[in-house]
């Protein structure tokens, strides 16, 4: 999720990484004055792009983790993982764990989403489902943390504390809450009886890369990986908070995506319509917890970007509170929330 932001005056921490890069050494011979802002995450990270002058990679990304808040080893740890499977990620270059500074590999600025059309979509869609496919399937279990029933717990409740109480100001009823747990409790339930594979977790238009070489996606911003639901990271790419596609076009692309996992010997649901469901209650279990982090990023970090955009994850979720009967209770208190109509949609 990537938007920028930076505060006014000094900057100790960039100071500090404009030291670093400068003393990499004879075979980079970075310019620290070339250090320019390249993107920043909803969290502590920040991205620079520098110029260097090693043949191989003229400019290169500085990642700045904090390490009072960021740790870079899981990146680094993932980042060799989603490379072996055959992923296109960046490389790591250097690294000084202490200070959380890592040089990467450039991968551009192109991302999926200032390129996704009608025209390109088929191309793009169809590289990041071969590409996820690819990462689904070098899953080993122990490398990965679990997406254990307490994660996706503690997503979930983001939405209550965070877009009902905070960004909408509403404290539910004992009733409300009760109903709420109950599709909680349905959906965890859906999530933790699907396959477990590698999750990227945050599979979508900003992070995926256009690869001037043609290698796409490069995949970025893969650090909270875990091993979950096989559903997830293609909710997250065709269910993208960023860009909308109709629902026809979605579950073109899906099935696609669920031909390529059978010939693969991923285990997916070998019934399309059983895995379209368990697609839409992981989607929920993802819009409920973007709900509350978008809420959150705007009220506790300042960072109102993320507003736009949910009018489309509140329509996602909608669609799914009201297509299967144990998840109505949901919609009801979206109805009395929102004071506003579910939309039409496909029935499974």
């Amino acid at each position: 999720m990537a938007a920028l932001s930076h505060e006014p005056g000094h900057d100790p921490r960039l100071a500090q990484l404009k030291t670093w890069v400068a003393g990499l050494g004879a075979a980079w011979q970075i310019d620290p004055d070339s250090c320019a802002p390249a993107s920043a995450d909803a969290s502590f990270r920040r991205y620079f792009r520098v110029r260097t002058a090693h043949p191989d990679h003229p400019t290169a990304i500085v990642m700045d983790a904090p390490p009072a808040h960021e740790d870079c080893r899981p990146f680094i740890h993932v980042a060799a993982l989603f490379g072996d499977a055959g992923v296109t990620v960046p490389t790591v270059l250097a690294q000084d764990l202490e200070q959380g500074f890592l040089l990467l590999a450039d991968l551009g600025s192109q991302t999926y989403l200032s390129k996704l059309d009608d025209s390109t979509a088929p191309g793009l869609y169809g590289d990041a489902a071969a590409a996820l496919v690819k990462l689904q399937a070098a899953t080993r279990a122990g490398e990965l943390p679990a997406y254990d029933r307490a994660l996706l717990q503690r997503e979930l409740d983001l939405f209550p504390e965070w877009y009902v109480a905070r960004h909408l100001g509403v404290t539910l009823t004992d009733a409300q809450q009760a109903d709420l747990r109950e599709v909680m409790d349905a959906i965890i339930a859906n999530n933790l009886a699907q396959p477990q594979v590698y999750v990227h977790r945050d599979y979508h238009s900003r992070n995926l890369m256009v690869m001037p070489d043609g290698a796409n996606p490069g995949v970025l911003d893969f650090q909270d990986a875990v091993i979950g639901p096989i559903t997830y990271d293609a909710v997250s790419l065709w269910r993208d908070a960023y860009i909308e596609w109709e629902e026809e076009q979605q579950l073109d692309w899906l099935i696609r995506y669920w031909e390529r996992a059978r010939t693969a010997g991923l285990p997916v649901n070998a019934d399309f319509g059983e895995f379209y469901r368990d697609f839409e209650w992981m989607g929920l279990q993802r819009h409920l917890k973007v709900l509350g982090i978008f809420a959150r990023l705007y009220h506790r970090d300042g960072k109102d970007g993320y507003l736009a955009n949910l009018p489309l994850v509140l329509k996602y979720t909608r669609s799914v509170a009201g297509r299967y009967t144990e998840l109505r209770k949901l919609l009801r208190l979206l109805d009395t929330l929102e004071g506003t109509e579910r939309p039409a949609g496909y029935t499974f």
